[in-house]
């Protein structure tokens, strides 16, 4: 493909950095309002201004633009170290998989407070002894009458604490095994019997949640897609997922690779440490090409493919090892905490928090299957 802008997606490009530069919003102090408010006020900007749901449909509410227009955003957004829209799961999961299969009635009252912010949404995939692997899922969905029973937990949630909404797999069909009897379900998230409880990571916040189900009503009316059909349609969910985020991940990495050249020049690297820069560099140019390959099928085919898995894979490993390289640059410095160390304990949290970036989002073990079997076309390896 060709790797520069048309003159509209230039245009598109300078119109968003202008608005990012004045917009974009600032530290904030202890009078502030809370960070969610902040971003609730930030994601209502981002509508009014026309950048949520770019894709979308233009009957939906979205843009109707290409997919290049959301990469642009991605990559403008991760340079200036702008936050995403507080409903990044609604817009880039929850919203995409009702466009595609939900019923007239769930597009109808549901899309346009997604775009908007007006309503979070979070995602009932994971559980604790399921992790990555969606077709393992216990969580129950009893058909009784005209609504459905949910009884299960849930697992690693982001925004289920502040959500209004939940797209739940759950298995409707008791006898079922793998991904034969599951279905998906838009789960309203102050229905009694639900409890959300914050789970406490090494850096010391709390975006991941667990979800407990407790007896918990669903009207059959909420069910997106056919009932038993889950697996089909959490597959639609995932692949949006990874659709343009790519492009996200290579930017951040950029932005972290060049602090990362700036702490080298500060520190004095040696020519071994040097090295390894260079080979992250190599590493980052190769994500962004690959990335670029994956929006190329994207445009033909208007469906995102299964190569998301390798930007997300790559991105998480090299973002560990260039973190790690930080901290061997800063030496005995980074044991120190964040009220006491250089750059504002900068690489310290970035270190820490990278731990997780091979877990979310599909694990690493999960997205080499993946890769294997529906890019490489390898048999499955069970």
């Amino acid at each position: 493909m060709d790797l520069h802008d048309t003159p509209s997606e230039a245009q598109f490009r300078g119109d968003l950095r202008s608005w990012l530069a004045g917009n974009r919003p600032g530290a904030t102090d202890d009078d502030a309002p809370s960070p969610t408010e902040v971003l609730r006020d930030w994601s209502r900007r981002l509508y009014a201004a026309g950048y949520s749901g770019l894709t979308w449909p233009v009957e939906h509410g979205g843009g109707g633009k290409p997919y290049s227009y959301q990469a642009i955003f991605h990559e403008e957004l991760a340079r200036t170290e702008a936050p995403q829209h507080l409903g990044v799961i609604g817009l880039g999961m929850a919203g995409p998989t009702i466009i595609a299969h939900g019923t007239d009635a769930q597009k109808a009252s549901r899309l346009a407070h997604v775009l908007s912010a007006a309503e979070i949404w979070c995602q009932g995939f994971s559980e604790p002894d399921a992790g990555s692997d969606l077709s393992a899922v216990r969580t129950s969905a009893r058909l009784e009458g005209s609504h459905f029973v949910i009884d299960g937990q849930k697992v690693w949630s982001s925004y289920a604490h502040i959500a209004d909404w939940c797209l739940l797999i759950a298995r409707s069909d008791a006898a079922s095994e793998r991904q034969v009897g599951l279905t998906c379900l838009i789960v309203d998230m102050r229905s009694p019997g639900i409890e959300v409880r914050p789970l406490r990571q090494i850096t010391g916040e709390a975006e991941f949640n667990e979800i407990f189900f407790s007896g918990v009503e669903v009207p059959v009316e909420n069910v997106i897609g056919e009932i038993g059909e889950g697996w089909h349609v959490a597959m639609t969910t995932l692949l949006h997922e990874r659709g343009t985020l790519g492009f996200a991940l290579t930017a951040s990495l950029e932005v972290v690779m060049r602090r990362l050249i700036e702490l080298a020049r500060d520190r004095g690297a040696t020519a071994v440490q040097r090295d390894a820069i260079a080979r992250e560099w190599i590493e980052l140019e190769a994500l962004r090409y690959t990335a670029y390959r994956s929006l190329s099928d994207l445009m033909k085919t208007g469906v995102p493919g299964p190569e998301g898995a390798i930007l997300k894979l790559q991105w998480s490993e090299a973002n560990q090892r260039v973190t790690k390289l930080a901290l061997e640059l800063l030496g005995s410095d980074a044991q120190l905490l964040a009220g006491n160390a250089p750059y504002g304990g900068y690489w310290q949290y970035q270190q820490l928090r990278s731990r997780g970036n091979t877990i979310e989002a599909g694990t690493s073990e999960i997205l080499r299957s993946i890769i294997a079997e529906r890019v490489l076309g390898l048999p499955r390896s069970r």
